[in-house]
């Protein structure tokens, strides 16, 4: 039984081509799910580290599961190449994630953002985090709206987009 091939139009292909030749650093952003089994924690963090090891500049943001992984990783390999953009101010973001957060040299917080629901400073910190990134890793489950979402927008902003589910 044949399966049917999906045809990316020209400009589309020829963008990924160039993003998979291209040699030098770039800047990665890992995004996803704070509801992330260990196993998937560990793996997560093991590409962060290596990415980071390869000259890449990773951004991301400070939730706990995918977030934490992947900061855990980019810290262990360069500190000084990780990002973290928080969708809050410090103190709002979960007493698990904050002392692995002091530790990150480029933090950014928004606290004009304390007012707004999480869900919403979270759209807003994912659409800083995808201007200012060249590609997008995102682990999602097909009900994440808000990771979705960004992935949409990614795509639209003509980003590489990378979209693992967990389900």
């Amino acid at each position: 039984m044949s399966q049917p091939v999906d045809i990316l139009p020209p400009d589309t292909l020829a963008q990924e081509l160039a993003a998979i030749q291209q040699t030098g650093s770039k800047r990665i952003a890992i995004l996803g799910s704070r509801h992330v089994p260990l196993t998937h924690q560990q793996l997560i963090e093991m590409m962060s580290y290596a990415l980071v090891l390869g000259g890449n500049r990773l951004m991301t943001s400070g939730a706990t599961g995918t977030n934490a992984a992947a900061i855990k990783g980019a810290m262990r390999a360069d500190p000084n190449l990780l990002t973290v953009i928080l969708p809050q101010s410090l103190e709002r973001q979960p007493r698990e994630s904050q002392e692995q957060l002091r530790q990150v040299i480029h933090l950014v917080q928004c606290p004009e953002n304390d007012r707004l629901s999480l869900a919403e400073a979270s759209a807003i910190c994912n659409r800083d985090i995808i201007s200012r990134c060249q590609q997008l890793i995102c682990f999602a489950f097909h009900d994440s709206e808000t990771l979705l979402k960004t992935c949409q927008e990614a795509e639209e902003q003509r980003k590489l987009v990378t979209l693992f589910y967990f389900d």
